[in-house]
């Protein structure tokens, strides 16, 4: 059998030197790969596993690890690792050579299909959230084979990295994939039931994802200069610089060619392990950018992105710059997102949430529409809690980002629809161009017929809701769990209520109505079409009945309720140990998130920072008793400077003392809930009470003495 004929990917070093579709995920053991490499009947086998969610056999494993195996030694590996997705929030591998004993001293290169389904790394050290003992250091890394094989080129060879699942001896999920394979089945499952009331039976529903992802890039020797990007990702002190965002000039801006260099090189990589990042640009604030994708399976797209914040840090530093993937790494601008664009998909490609060219099609669109919205507005508060960290709190609700309060913008077009709908009324919807639904004088849907909502959270835009409040570091599989059990459950409902429908005798496209008119009414709280950042808004929608957690803290307790517990345990996504385990994971997290801040600040306040000050104040007194001792009079304002810049001082050494209390206190503390809510109330408040001053302090400070390089030097354009 002829065997695929890849490009030489390690001479391959400028986007135009061959054409993208060329090369395109040649660094990847792809199906095209697998089509060419495998027998008819194993490929055949393997798809079928593929689409119907089942285990491989053990000869079609054997099979596809041979291939894989003669594939990764022609391609220059050495060496092969299960990369998984710990609850750490970072990839994980463990690396073993092809080989093993042939005679006494003698080795041979080995991979047998067993080391492909199944890996045992020690899992004693990764978070399980009390559902193993430390001393238990067994844990399984599983294949999973929706997501192909790739390639990692290291500096003398390569790696294949095989994604797999990770999990416990008794089988429970310690990463963030295992619960997303799981949302996504049940979620199919869900689908196909209501696509038969349209007459389409489809073998799976792929929940779809696009995550565009935003970060900031700033020259790594400054940044290394500061213990706050290096041990935090932000910075804990910094006063405002003279020109920030103001005018607006770098959104969408000419792309400076240090940068430009580095995003190609970025794209190169992407490209070769068969990352379809399709956009670049310049964000809003200075040297902040982003990368988006194409649409891909849910959980390809979560690896993908994983992999992608691993190219985007690490082609960073070859081209000397610190990317930044916090979302709030600069006081005073923008922070970063990642706006996750959420969709379901058949087998065959239909989308779903797109309206389509026939009257059922249009019934269809509005069934599952309806079930997002349902979705939305009975778990708000879990998709709230799926994107709350120490992060992410600093960005949401900060009049650059979605507010913490769940809510969904369908434009104006749709949402008169909805409400002709809800009141029974036959008012035309448009005289653009439009979608018929085909029943009697309903209104028509148009296929875009309004702006985007920036301040939404969640965002209906055409064919596909956009995720707006993930945080810019934060793995996409949580969410996107959240999102698929939330309309799984959504969908179930009404199944069973259009079941019922026809069952008392209703014509089908009355029953589909019925349904889609019942869930109109009773999710009408969360559409909101307005200006998400106004403060009327919060008002509103607590008339409304909608949950604001405005931080962690307050999101956690979300997490904990029956409802959060019930989607997630009734369809077999997480067991109530699992979803107990992540409460104490993400209690854990946020809580050591903080401490690290603090420690950092104090150390950078100790011994950095206010020995500068001290210096400056001497060498200010020294200079103006000189001036006295000359006979020249010291001007009062000039004293008074000096003696505003000791009292400011001296509040700073006030406010490290209360700050250094406040993390002993909150440490000391042995009731889980009660210590995060210390380090989100008392300690923040105390770090952020420090840093006020402290920024003071820099503004007054002898800019060569000053020990940190400065926003304005952070924030230059990277010419």
């Amino acid at each position: 059998m002829a065997k695929a004929q890849a490009p030489d990917t390690s001479s391959i070093s400028r986007l135009d030197q061959i054409k993208i579709s060329q090369y395109f995920g040649c660094n990847t053991f792809s199906e095209r790969t697998m089509r060419e490499r495998l027998q008819k009947d194993v490929y055949k086998a393997y798809r079928q596993a593929l689409k119907r969610g089942e285990a491989l056999s053990p000869e079609v494993a054997r099979s596809v690890a041979l291939a894989m195996k003669e594939w990764a030694l022609e391609q220059g590996c050495t060496h092969f690792t299960h990369w998984f997705l710990p609850m750490t929030g970072a990839t994980a591998e463990k690396h073993d050579a092809f080989i093993t004993w042939d005679e006494p001293g003698t080795v041979i290169e080995r991979f047998s299909g067993s080391q492909l389904i199944q890996g045992e790394p020690d899992a004693s050290s990764f978070p399980s959230g009390g559902l193993r003992a430390t001393f238990e250091a067994r844990g399984y890394t599983a294949w999973d084979p929706a997501s192909p094989a790739f390639l990692m080129e290291g500096p003398l060879g390569k790696t294949l990295c095989i994604p797999t699942a990770f999990v416990g001896y008794h089988g429970e999920a310690l990463d963030h994939k295992v619960p997303l394979l799981r949302s996504m089945g049940v979620l199919s499952e869900r689908a196909k039931d209501a696509l038969k009331h349209f007459g389409v039976n489809a073998e799976a529903v792929v929940a779809q994802c696009g995550p565009e992802q935003e970060y900031f890039a700033v020259d790594l020797d400054l940044a290394q200069q500061r213990p706050d990007l290096m041990f935090a990702n932000r910075t804990l002190q910094g006063a405002k610089p003279p020109k920030g965002q103001e005018l607006e000039d770098h959104y969408f801006g000419s792309i400076k060619e240090r940068v430009l260099g580095f995003m190609q090189e970025v794209e190169l990589e992407c490209f070769k392990l068969g990352i379809p990042a399709k956009t670049r640009h310049n964000e809003v604030a200075p040297n902040q950018f982003e990368i988006a994708p194409i649409y891909e399976a849910a959980n390809l797209a979560s690896d993908h992105n994983q992999l992608l914040m691993e190219i985007l840090k690490s082609v960073g530093e070859r081209h000397s710059l610190a990317i930044l993937l916090h979302e709030k790494p600069f006081a005073g601008v923008n922070g970063s997102g990642k706006h996750v664009n959420w969709s379901l998909a058949t087998d065959e490609g239909q989308n779903l949430l797109e309206p389509g060219q026939t009257p059922e099609e249009n019934l269809q669109f509005l069934y599952f529409l309806s079930a997002t919205l349902k979705a939305i507005h009975t778990h708000g508060g879990l998709l709230r809690a799926a994107i709350a960290s120490a992060g992410n709190d600093h960005r949401l609700g900060a009049n650059e980002a979605p507010p913490a309060i769940m809510s969904a913008f369908l434009g104006a077009q749709l949402n008169h629809i909805l409400d002709a709908i809800e009141k029974g009324d036959a008012a035309d919807a448009s005289t653009q161009r439009i979608l018929d639904l085909g029943i009697g004088n309903l209104p028509r849907i148009e296929k875009d017929a309004t702006d985007r909502n920036r301040t939404s959270p969640f965002a209906f835009t055409g064919n596909k809701f956009e995720f707006r409040a993930v945080g810019s570091s934060q793995p996409i599989a949580l969410p996107l769990t959240v999102i698929n059990a939330a309309v799984a459950e959504a969908l179930e409902g009404l199944n069973a209520k259009l079941d019922a429908e026809i069952k008392s005798g209703k014509e089908h496209k009355a029953a589909v109505m019925a349904v889609v008119r019942q869930a109109i009414i009773e999710t009408k709280a969360i559409r909101f079409e307005g200006n998400g950042y106004s403060d009327e808004w919060k008002q509103e929608a607590e008339r409304r009945g909608l949950p604001h957690a405005k931080d962690t803290v307050a999101a956690l307790h979300i997490w904990e309720g029956a409802a959060a517990k019930a989607v997630f345990s009734k369809a077999g996504i997480l067991s109530e140990g699992e979803l107990e385990s992540r409460l104490h994971i993400r209690h854990e997290q946020y809580q050591k998130a903080i401490a690290i801040e603090t420690q950092v600040l104090r150390q950078m306040a100790e011994t950095q920072i206010l020995p500068s000050i001290t210096a400056d104040l001497g060498a200010r007194a020294n200079s103006l008793a000189k001036l006295a001792a000359a006979g020249v009079t010291v001007p009062e304002p000039l004293k008074a400077a000096l003696q505003a810049q000791a009292t400011l001082a001296g509040e700073a050494q006030v406010r490290l003392a209360a700050m250094k209390e406040a993390l002993l206190a909150a440490e000391a503390m042995e009731d889980n809930h009660a210590r995060t809510e210390a380090f989100g109330n008392q300690v923040n408040e105390s770090k952020h009470a420090l840093r006020e001053v402290l920024d003071r302090l820099e503004e007054a400070c002898d800019a060569d003495l000053w020990p940190l390089p400065k926003y304005w030097q952070l924030l230059s354009p990277l010419l």
